[in-house]
């Protein structure tokens, strides 16, 4: 299989990236009429350049002060990066900035193109290859692969530069198989339909799949895919990607995330790794203007660890939005329109925490310490700690979460419901359970309904609970039923039967609903639903409608008293049957449609009347 590889243009304005890219792959990137008059890229351009082994997909980004913004939501979608310098001007405002900016955001592979070497002698450009090296150490996150001059007018320079792009190794990012894609255009084209495009950056995606945009909590049929002009079925992380939707019912703009339902929820706030640029300074409580894929918005920094400012720590961003973050997405932050810094975000699901405790689950997060965040997190959702959103909170699919979880001690995994216990959650389940039985005796339990009771804990939790309890000889399992150990009962089955018929006729003529009954006496609801059938077998119950059971002798009360009202008044409907009984519509009508599968009732209307 192919590789891709997204491969950014930076550098200051005018020194010749858009040149560059149509030396290299033919592609003129100023298309627009207004980069055109004004001879600066403007808008994201893309281009491509392929051989046997590597597709390298270009992003041409604005090199313009004014413009920067531009150039931050393109270079979320870089796996590495072209820097391009101009051989007499070496590294300009807009190149230190850019550069800062790729730092920020951990691209890893740098080359630096200098350009327009024809104008330079061999002694001016190896003075600007010394420098330049000595510059790039300033840089924390960035790896110098190579210097190269080019000149377009040179083919053996573009040739070299060609080769040095396609020997940029394929470093594997980590994944977690979510699809999330940013929209950088949107657009509409005739006879195909609504058409954006924008860099897959995790997971894939196929012809055919639906699409979710969280904002609008609406899902989008793939109708077509394109990889550089060729249709495909299917688009992989890290292609840009042009995808064609199925009569959307909603505007779509750049900015706007796709993914896979059910897998990222929004939040208002979340908590971040943050830092400054150039010696600038995060201040608390400061506004700024953020920048997320292709997203932009106004934030607030509240920091943790000081209430003036700091140079790098931990912060929460509050939006005036939900946002849908995940675990280590880069972000950058902005001042009137200058770059003060950026980060990463560590804890993009919300959690009514402490500061003390807070700071303990960032740190660990900080440095990829899962298993310190589980054991952090388990212990503040005692009730339940549910790893369904592992993806969005920590870049974990669910099996490397169970498998960290697994790592733990004194935490019960409950695999199949992907939630964490506590294991001291076990005593105060025990002591429920316990309660229940010293209650009612003749409890008839099964994990399947005691989690009906107990609505936080899992039937897995609660299974083991039982079975430890049976252990120590207080309980005894028989037919999935927990019972008592120290009460004999000859026939559970029949002991079911009188308890639930004993109900249905006191409570006469409006009884309550089975499953009430089953909690009240403490059984299983298959048990008592398989008591029911027994009993409706046998003629003893009669079911008059869904969760409506009366036992026979009511039910021919019932029928007879009606059947009175229709001699004396000559008919019944629901307004008569409701003065001479007060029980709730729910009972009303399911006696009065009883009633109609005698022959010798007829419904005429609203009454029931005699058939004549």
């Amino acid at each position: 299989m192919k590789q891709h590889i997204i491969v950014g243009t930076a550098g200051h304005v005018d020194h010749g990236k858009t040149a560059l890219i149509e030396a290299l792959s033919g592609f003129v990137g100023d298309t627009l009429e207004e980069e055109k008059r004004r001879g600066i890229t403007i808008n994201l351009s893309f281009s491509n350049l392929e051989n046997s082994e590597k597709n390298i997909a270009f992003i041409d980004v604005p090199g313009h002060e004014s413009l920067l913004k531009n150039m931050i939501a393109g270079a979320f979608g870089f796996d590495a990066s072209m820097v391009v310098v101009d051989v007499n001007e070496g590294i300009m405002p807009q190149t230190n900035e850019h550069l800062e900016i790729l730092n920020l955001l951990h691209v890893n592979t740098i080359i630096i193109a200098l350009t327009k070497a024809d104008l330079a002698s061999p002694e001016q450009i190896e003075s600007r290859v010394q420098e330049i090296k000595e510059y790039m150490q300033n840089f924390q996150h960035l790896n110098l692969k190579s210097i190269l001059p080019v000149s377009i007018y040179d083919t053996t320079s573009i040739e070299n530069l060609k080769n040095e792009l396609f020997s940029i190794p394929s470093i594997p990012k980590l994944s977690n198989g979510l699809f999330r894609y940013y929209i950088d255009r949107s657009f509409s084209l005739a006879g195909v339909g609504t058409v954006v495009t924008g860099t897959v950056l995790d997971g894939s995606i196929q012809v055919g799949d639906k699409v979710y945009v969280p904002e609008k909590e609406t899902e989008i049929v793939v109708r077509n895919l394109q990889v550089h002009e060729h249709d495909v079925s299917l688009a992989h992380s890290s292609q840009r990607t042009a995808i064609n939707l199925q009569n959307p019912k909603i505007s779509l703009k750049k900015g706007t995330l796709l993914c896979k339902k059910g897998f990222i929820k929004g939040f208002n706030s979340v908590d971040v790794w943050i830092e400054g640029i150039a010696n600038a300074k995060i201040k608390h409580d400061s506004k700024v203007i953020l920048f997320v894929g292709t997203k932009q918005i106004e934030t607030k920094i509240l920091l943790y660890e000081s209430e003036e400012s700091i140079e790098k720590g931990y912060a929460k961003l509050l939006f005036n939005q939900k946002m849908f973050l995940v675990h280590n997405e880069p972000f950058i932050i902005c001042v009137s329109g200058r770059t003060i810094g950026g980060g990463r975000v560590l804890n993009p699901v919300q959690d009514p925490i402490k500061k003390k405790v807070k700071m303990q689950l960032l740190q660990a997060l900080n440095i990829k310490d899962f298993k310190t965040a589980f054991e952090i997190l388990v212990n503040i959702h005692r009730r339940g700690f549910g790893l369904i959103s592992s993806n969005q909170r920590f870049g974990l699919n669910h099996d490397e979460a169970i498998c960290i979880a697994k790592e733990i001690d004194n935490i019960f995994v409950d695999e199949k419901n992907l939630v964490l216990y506590p294991m001291d959650i076990k005593d105060e389940l025990a002591k429920i359970v316990y309660n229940i039985y010293n209650k009612n005796q003749y409890a008839l339990l099964s994990a399947n309904s005691l989690a009906l009771k107990i609505k936080w804990a899992s039937q897995a939790l609660l299974e083991e609970v039982l079975e430890e309890i049976c252990k120590s000889g207080k309980l005894t399992f028989e037919n999935g039923i927990y019972k008592n150990a120290h009460i004999d009962i000859d026939n559970i089955d029949t002991l079911v039967e009188e308890k639930i018929y004993e109900i249905l006729k006191t409570e006469n003529f409006t009884p309550t609903a089975p499953y009430n009954i089953y909690e009240d006496l403490d059984i299983d609801r298959k048990m008592g639903d398989d008591a029911l059938k027994r009993l409706t077998r046998a003629r003893k119950v009669v079911r008059l409608a869904h969760n409506l059971f009366v036992t026979t002798d009511t039910l021919t009360t019932v029928m007879s008293r009606l059947r009175e009202l229709i001699r004396t008044q000559g008919y019944v409907d629901i307004s008569m049957f409701r003065e001479h009984y007060d029980f709730s519509r729910k009972y009303l009508i399911a006696y009065l449609d009883y009633l109609d599968l005698y022959d010798d009732i007829k419904k005429d209307g609203d009454k029931r009347i005699l058939n004549s």
